[in-house]
């Protein structure tokens, strides 16, 4: 978060837009209806320089799968016959590059010639051939430290090119828009995996949340241009792209990815001192202001009455005396309507190691969850952990519109959402912080993306 210039004193929200800005769980299936994947014969789908490997062998299962799906999908959704790649697939081993494995025009065509050597440390489809070419290296890499499944969602990015090239790049030449977009491809592709649709791959759930950390790896550097012409988003936009063509399929991936999209990628203005991390205590003293104005602007609307604020108090390693706080370092206790947060082991930890967002997100969910217990509202159960993460991304969507200004003196800062994602995937699926929820870190951040985009009815309220 940034402050701004002049530090404006606290008054409640006036006029507080009450949206956001702009599901079903799946668990995915262990196997392919007719029993466990089966790999796909090299003589039957040709890789131009692929070797042995495994991992080799993986990308060529993905690629065979990407083709059978899109063979079926692109008629459906785009009123075209799927044609396949004039040009193929290539791949490279950059720690052990052997040239005379390629044809003398190299990576693609003789229209557009690529070494390589150039393909090393990257993975791409090249319009000019329609070509897809990996580096296996860099796969390897990606598999070993974001686990395997990782590596089929490139292959379908890449492929997603490969459908917008027939099927046409975004008309304004944003390249934000059409890197997203093949996402949501992506994404979509990845649900039919996960319904056991493929025949050559299989996807097991907790490996969805080694996908959406992947993609962290994979995002644009913070405070980069969303107007470059390589951009690709931020976290949050390529996590929300995935996201969408998981949940609601190509038709989204087809229509939703205008030039009216929110993206939250942006600069780092001269205000965004230490990559846009303010203090840790202007943090507690900004969410203490903003909690309390969002709900009480909220709440009558949502459920008649008037907001009793809860308190907010931290500890340090010994949790409150509370019934069934034992070993937590985050929760709602109701009956003293107190919100209570571990500083040693949680508030300090996710403030340093993340920054000052996953702050602000580890307060406001039991901020929610109070909230909840006012209505008379479950505050233990899985719909509600959902519920508590879906309103505190339509909380976090109010410091995005700039709604706060007149009541801290601080806005949101380039990177800020994308913590958010980062705080629910490594916290917000440990017991110490939601005991007992079987929600996987995928379904949190989905859950916390509706309420962001849009607003309390995602989350059951404001209807």
């Amino acid at each position: 978060m940034r402050r701004l210039l002049h530090r404006v004193a606290p008054a409640v929200v006036a006029g507080l837009v009450l949206t956001g800005c702009a599901t079903a769980t799946v668990r995915g299936q262990a196997t392919p209806p007719d029993g466990g994947p089966v790999d796909v014969a090299e003589d039957g789908f040709a890789v131009t320089g692929a070797g042995d490997e495994p991992i080799d062998q993986f990308a060529r299962n993905a690629l065979a799968d990407l083709v059978d799906f899109w063979t079926d999908a692109y008629p459906e959704h785009f009123g075209e016959e799927f044609t396949p790649l004039r040009g193929g697939y290539f791949s490279v081993d950059s720690e052990g590059l052997d040239e005379s494995a390629y044809p003398e025009t190299g990576i693609g065509c003789e229209d557009s010639y690529t070494a390589p050597e150039e393909v090393a440390g990257n993975a791409f489809y090249d319009p000019a051939c329609d070509v897809i070419a990996y580096d296996r290296a860099l796969l390897q890499e990606l598999s070993d430290d974001y686990g395997r499944f990782l590596v089929p969602v490139v292959m379908a990015h890449e492929f997603g090119h490969a459908m917008q090239g027939r099927f046409g790049f975004a008309e304004s030449g944003r390249s934000i828009q059409d890197e997203t977009q093949a996402d949501c491809l992506a994404g979509a592709w990845t649900r039919w995996v996960a319904d056991g649709q493929a025949t050559h791959l299989s996807l097991r759930e907790p490996e969805l949340d080694d996908v959406v950390r992947g993609f962290l790896l994979l995002r644009d550097d913070v405070g980069s241009d969303p107007d470059d012409v390589e951009a690709h988003g931020s976290y949050f936009d390529r996590v929300s792209a995935f996201y969408d063509g998981f949940e609601r399929g190509l038709d989204t991936c087809r229509d939703a990815f205008g030039e009216d999209r929110l993206f939250t990628a942006a600069e780092f203005t001269p205000y965004d001192l230490d990559q846009g991390n303010a203090a840790f205590d202007d943090i507690v003293d900004w969410v203490g202001a903003t909690l309390p104005a969002f709900w009480g602007e909220v709440y009558p609307v949502a459920f008649g009455g008037e907001f009793d604020e809860p308190g907010i108090a931290g500890f340090d390693g010994s949790a409150p005396g509370c019934a069934g706080f034992d070993g937590r370092d985050l929760g709602y206790c109701a009956e003293d309507r107190t919100v209570y947060i571990d500083e040693t082991d949680l508030a300090v930890p996710a403030y340093d190691e993340i920054g000052d967002f996953a702050l602000a997100t580890a307060v406001a969910l039991p901020y929610a969850l109070a909230v909840r217990d006012q209505a008379g509202l479950s505050v233990e159960d899985g719909e509600a952990i959902r519920s508590a993460v879906c309103l505190t991304g339509w909380y976090q969507a109010q410091w995005y519109n700039a709604e706060f200004t007149d009541v801290v003196g601080a806005e949101i800062s380039p990177g800020d959402l994308d913590e958010a994602v980062q705080f629910l995937l490594r916290y917000g699926v440990e017991d110490d912080v939601f005991p007992g929820t079987d929600a996987s870190g995928f379904e949190l951040v989905g859950a916390f993306r509706n309420g962001f985009l849009d607003g309390g009815v995602a989350c059951g309220i404001g209807g």
